[in-house]
């Protein structure tokens, strides 16, 4: 069973359209403004909405904060990488998209994921396996942006990263050793930004994969950033590129 909890998450997940079987709302909070708003809109939607107390409610949400609201979706939450190609297609867009290899820390994936959605991107690929998955921390720490950037759950990134170039997609890595700073590279193109995880960077076959390495130039005493922010700083050049 796959569970969203959070107030803005629950919200937002019902502003999106995003199938969801059943909602739970505290009782407690009946005249809290957003729990109204998530109500009216999961009736609305014909969403069976039902008022619980907050031992349910942290039964079901395993301890984690849950603000008064809790969902269970539907329908699946992956989809295909064809799929995010063909959100960029409607949108007659040049296809803008993140691979991350190996993401652990479930609030770094959150923090790319409220960005990625904010810059534009048309999706994402992650990793079936070490690696975090679309979580309720996830969900919560992107401010509801999981129920908005197609997300893409595959079991090998370097397969991904062949089939995109077969649809020349241009693959380019992040990477800290690299001599090419991320501000000289085109992203005028069909691009996919490759993020490494947090203790590792990318791995040796991907980095061989990819078209070209960037790095983002260091001033201080601290060789390295956050993913998240690396992540950030890159995805708003490509933006900076293609909208100035």
């Amino acid at each position: 069973m796959e569970i969203l909890q959070g107030k803005n998450v629950v919200l937002e997940a019902l502003r999106a359209g995003q199938p969801l079987r059943e909602v739970l709302l505290d009782r407690t909070l009946r005249r809290d403004q957003v729990i109204t708003e998530i109500f009216t809109l999961a009736k609305s939607s014909g969403i069976q909405v039902y008022w619980s107390d907050k031992k349910n409610l942290n039964c079901l949400s395993k301890g984690e904060r849950h603000q008064g609201a809790v969902a269970q979706l539907a329908g699946r939450q992956y989809l295909a990488l064809e799929d995010i190609l063909e959100v960029a297609e409607k949108k007659g867009e040049q296809p803008f998209l993140l691979l991350l290899d190996g993401i652990e820390d479930p609030h770094n994936l959150g923090a790319i994921i409220r960005t990625a959605d904010c810059s534009g991107v048309h999706g994402a690929v992650i990793p079936k396996r070490r690696a975090v998955g679309l979580t309720p921390t996830v969900s919560r720490t992107s401010a509801g942006a999981t129920a908005y950037l197609p997300v893409a759950r595959e079991a090998n990134i370097n397969n991904v990263i062949r089939s995109l170039k077969e649809k020349n997609v241009w693959v380019v890595g992040v990477e800290a050793s690299a001599k090419k700073a991320y501000t000289e590279a085109d992203f005028t193109m069909p691009v996919a930004l490759v993020i490494g995880s947090e203790g590792e960077g990318l791995a040796e076959q991907v980095k061989k994969n990819c078209d070209f390495l960037i790095s983002i130039p260091m001033y201080g005493h601290v060789n390295s950033l956050n993913a998240s922010v690396a992540a950030a700083i890159v995805m708003y050049e490509v933006v900076r590129q293609r909208k100035g």
